[in-house]
């Protein structure tokens, strides 16, 4: 109880696995600056990008369990046990979920120049022309790049994948209409969509959202039901923090999603804040696995 009362007592960690300046960072960053203001102890933000997520993750299983070393992953995290087959731990074992933070949904884009404007459009093209169209994505083997074909195996149409580096270097080849189609969380989509930089074809979920009303959701078209991905950014832990230290991080970290002003920032990006217990972020990551594990195996993705 006393450790608890007194946590934290020296600067926190946050491992961040993805590159500076991408959409998990900066939420990260606005989290730890909240975090910052409630204990007076400084957030260090460590980036650590890298083979889907599971070089940050990996560092984290193995750090101290004191809660002064943290991973704040998204989606990622439940792709990558899918996808690697030699990893060197064990990711529902060797972390421990804190809280999952908000939901986020990302949108399918295309050039203004690029004569498919609407979804009921691309879903023809790229069936009767599979293949044809490049589709960007920020990695191989990722959260992006696998609801995607998870996606277009449900619409039965085939496109050319193109890997990058992250988001935002597939995001200025979009812009510059160098790859043909992509999708992004919609804080980085949303400037570029309003004025007029790139064009909305669908919402990659089940629901429409209220920055962009006119888009549909992709699950409203004939055939795509199946489909509702939404992205997630969480908070874990290596395995063995004591229960006191874990409830009251999870007390710091819940606390921050009811702040008004943090409702009102994630609210803005058509995210939504959650803040949900250790057991049922658990639930979630261990059921998305088994999807992800489903669709590498039936789409036949190589690992």
């Amino acid at each position: 109880m006393a450790r608890a009362q007194s946590y934290p007592v020296k600067p926190i960690t946050i491992v961040v696995p993805f590159a500076a300046g991408g959409p998990v960072d900066a939420d990260t960053r606005r989290y730890a600056a909240r975090l910052y203001e409630m204990t007076g102890q400084p957030v260090v933000i460590d980036n650590k990008p890298g083979a889907g997520t599971s070089i940050g993750a990996a560092y984290v299983a193995k750090a101290k369990p004191d809660g002064y070393t943290l991973l704040s992953n998204s989606s990622a995290f439940a792709v990558f046990p899918a996808f690697y087959k030699d990893l060197k731990f064990d990711p529902l074992n060797d972390l421990a979920p804190v809280t999952l933070m908000h939901v986020l949904l990302s949108v399918l884009m295309t050039p203004p120049a690029s004569p498919i404007r609407s979804f009921p459009d691309y879903l023809a093209y790229t069936r009767a022309n599979p293949d044809k169209l490049s589709y960007g994505t920020s990695g191989v083997g990722d959260v992006s790049h696998l609801s995607a074909v998870w996606m277009h195996a449900i619409a039965k149409s085939k496109v050319t994948f193109v890997p990058y580096k992250g988001n935002g270097p597939m995001m200025i080849d979009l812009l510059a209409g160098r790859v043909d189609v992509g999708s992004a969380s919609l804080v980085q989509a949303l400037p570029h969509i309003r004025a007029g930089r790139l064009r909305a074809l669908a919402v990659r979920g089940a629901t429409r959202v209220k920055p962009l009303p006119d888009i549909p959701a992709v699950n409203e078209h004939a055939g795509m039901q199946a489909f509702s991905h939404e992205n997630w950014q969480g908070v874990f832990a290596p395995t063995g923090l004591p229960a006191s230290v874990m409830s009251r991080l999870h007390g710091l970290l819940t606390a921050i999603l009811k702040q008004p002003e943090v409702v009102a920032e994630l609210e803005s990006q058509a995210s939504t804040p959650v803040g949900n217990s250790p057991a049922a972020f658990r639930t979630v990551i261990s059921e998305e696995i088994g999807l992800w594990k489903k669709v590498v195996a039936e789409t036949g993705i190589a690992p």
